[in-house]
């Protein structure tokens, strides 16, 4: 089994390459959802010789158990068989676990990644948006503080302990062709780092694994900052794209919704200052190095598109909390978060306020 121990955040570690050397059994992989982003990795790693395996639903699950894995890149279609099914309990303990689903899906996963958890087990966290973990080992005064608005009873934190973490910054782009099928757009960088943000030898070694896969991989020293850098464009262009169904570079070429989106990135930015993500790039830059994605569907016009639910949580609504915890006014950013959500709820893509419910209804 691949060595990557948990304990101290997983100081101490053999690697894959130790795996090599000894001639040891096949690093076990087990993806957790096989959307556009998953699906990539998922073949990469299997063409590489690792043992994967995927848990899917639905016509997806159908879908690899016939066809395999598959992924387009460079005008090639890939394949990879791998073992995939809809009970994680039948594959027993892996040595990567890589999470690739959705924000919306994680309470009902969380519990369930137990099943395929051995004592040296790494999880690394492949998703957009402000994660469960993001203040643990981290944060300065505000380390240890629960998002209520991703984890608001701690089942998703008992289910994946933070310790077992590694996050993953994904800075390339896929979209889905078809259940189980990917296609690799454009880029081919992943960055990771550790939630305490230590150097272990864990983390390089699932550097060395993602290398080996052909990911362009960089080991960050706060893996925070990366997520809250790449947050800046995602919590204004995708709700705004769902919103009004335009392409990325229609949202950047009309100046008011262009300003609307740097207006917000500066109240990100504050917030993230306040507890030690200081973004080395203005807004302005961060918009303007955008515009290289040209005409491109968000995930979150994709999802609205598929009446699929909406990560608004993980990218727009964990900010206003946070901002709120942090005491710093983010007025654009709270009322994009309101819009984006009344859209959501009136397409049921978003659940609504039980609350608020039975206030409008006099109970």
């Amino acid at each position: 089994m691949l060595a990557l121990p948990v304990k101290g955040y997983g100081v101490g570690l053999a690697g894959h390459t130790t795996l090599r050397r000894y001639g040891r059994a096949k690093v076990k992989i087990c993806l957790y959802g096989a959307g556009a982003i998953g699906g990539l990795m998922g073949v990469r790693l299997a063409l590489k010789g690792a043992e994967v395996s995927v848990v899917e639903v639905g016509p997806t699950l159908e879908a690899i158990q016939k066809n395999g894995l598959q992924v387009q890149t460079d005008g090639k279609m890939l394949t990879a068989k791998v073992t995939a099914t809809n009970d994680p309990s039948t594959l027993g303990p892996q040595d990567l676990v890589i999470v690739a689903v959705k924000g919306p899906t994680l309470k009902f996963i969380a519990p369930k990644i137990g099943a395929l958890l051995g004592p040296d087990t790494v999880i690394m966290t492949a998703m957009n948006g402000v994660p469960w973990w993001f203040f643990q080992g981290f944060g300065g005064e505000y380390a240890g503080t629960q998002l209520k608005s991703i984890d608001p009873d701690g089942s998703i934190a008992k289910g994946i302990p933070a310790e077992r973490v590694i996050g993953c910054v994904i800075m390339l782009s896929c979209k889905l062709l078809g259940p189980g099928v990917a296609q690799h757009v454009s880029g081919n960088k992943l960055t990771i780092g550790e939630p305490n943000n230590c150097d272990s030898m864990r983390v390089r070694a699932l550097g060395t694994l993602l290398t080996d896969a052909g990911f362009q991989v960089s080991v960050s020293p706060s893996i925070q900052k990366e997520i809250w850098l790449k947050l800046l464009g995602n919590m204004t262009h995708n709700p705004i794209s769902a919103l009004t169904g335009a392409t990325l570079d229609r949202i950047l070429n009309d100046k008011l919704a262009s300003d609307l989106c740097i207006k917000i990135m500066y109240e990100a930015a504050a917030v993230g200052k306040k507890f030690g993500c200081v973004m080395t790039d203005t807004p302005e830059q961060r918009q303007e190095s955008t515009r290289a994605l040209g005409p491109f569907k968000t995930s979150m016009l994709q999802d609205v598109e598929a009446k699929k639910a909406v990560e608004l949580d993980a990218l727009v609504g964990a900010v206003s909390e946070i901002a709120e915890k942090v005491g710093v006014p983010t007025p654009y950013t709270d009322a994009l978060f309101g819009l984006a959500r009344v859209q959501a709820r009136v397409l049921k893509l978003y659940p609504e306020d039980a609350t608020a419910l039975a206030a409008a209804a006099g109970k």
